[in-house]
């Protein structure tokens, strides 16, 4: 809708966490086309990337509980894809290329430590933020090695309406919905800084179309908060007491602290987060209220042998 003289061609596999149902406000629009693909299938990625000025680059595994179990998806999707991806950017033309990454390539900070930055050295403790840095040190050599015109931006925990069900914001309300108890890892004191989904695109928007080239931009809320805190809010919200809550074995290297600092993207563009969290959760609550069918559907089947294997058995 902000861009009607642009087309928007959506390459998405849609794996587990994949819904075509998310893609009905759009699905219609005559600037806009959905394929059904792989970033690793690289003649479909050749094919896509000749008629194309400009790639925003989001795909990728993202929970680190899976990369946990299983890291190989990761290697795969994150860091082969990529590569991919920038090949084809890179014989087509040197194709305009904007890669979207996490805050937790940073590593981890201790309570009193400044927030990360576009400099911060890499410190990644995940096979999930591993695989997020060697793609970001991909995409930064083609930049360095042959000149293609990248931007970076590293990006805070996402929260907001259509979020698959194992991010720890739906899944506590799917539970609370359904009067079960949400397990919290450890003592729940782990602090992330939390951003709407709404005002990281509109960071994204404005990097691609403003970033300069080569450079690294941090996006993030301003918004540090304890995930026992996340937990309080939901309940609040959802009119639930702290019976519902149930700690369980905190996961393998489960970093205490990430934070970010935006000042960059406000000094260059003037850009910062818009919506309060206040504001942002209740309008996700409602969200979710309002489309139970959705995250029900999402939540069946294979999902549940996920849940019973990452939570039930930790207790």
């Amino acid at each position: 809708e902000k861009y009607p003289d642009y087309k928007i061609v959506n390459l998405d596999k849609l794996t587990y966490a994949g819904n075509l149902e998310n893609l009905k406000p759009v699905e219609d629009h005559g600037n806009y086309e959905f394929v059904k693909g792989d970033i690793c299938d690289e003649k479909l990625v050749d094919e896509l990337v000749k008629d194309c000025d400009a790639i925003i680059h989001l795909a990728a595994e993202s929970h680190v509980d899976r990369s946990i179990m299983d890291a190989s998806e990761f290697v795969r999707t994150n860091v082969i894809g990529t590569h991919v991806l920038l090949d084809a950017a890179l014989k087509n033309g040197k194709k305009r290329f904007h890669h979207v990454s996490t805050d937790e390539v940073f590593g981890a900070l201790g309570p009193d430590d400044e927030p990360f930055h576009e400099y911060t050295p890499y410190d990644p403790r995940s096979p999930y933020s591993s695989s997020k840095a060697a793609s970001d040190h991909l995409v930064r050599s083609y930049f360095h090695t042959h000149g293609l015109p990248i931007t970076i931006s590293n990006c805070s925990n996402n929260y907001g309406p259509y979020q698959f069900p194992e991010k720890l914001i739906p899944l506590f309300i799917a539970n609370l919905v359904d009067g079960k108890k949400v397990p919290v890892y450890g003592d729940g004191q782990q602090i992330r800084d939390w951003i709407h989904v709404k005002d990281h695109n509109k960071g994204v928007d404005i990097v691609l179309h403003k970033g300069r080239e080569g450079e690294t931009y941090c996006l993030g809320g301003e918004n540090e908060r304890a995930n026992l805190e996340i937990t309080h809010k939901l309940l609040e919200l959802l009119d639930k007491d702290h019976s519902h809550i149930e700690h369980v074995v905190d996961r393998p290297g489960h970093d205490r602290r990430y934070a970010i600092n935006i000042s960059k993207m406000r000094k260059e563009f003037g850009w910062g987060p818009e919506l309060d969290f206040d504001t942002g959760m209740k309008e996700t609550v409602d969200w979710y209220l309002a489309n139970e069918p959705w995250w029900r559907n999402v939540m069946s089947g294979d999902y549940q042998k996920y849940y019973k294997d990452q939570y039930i058995t930790r207790k």
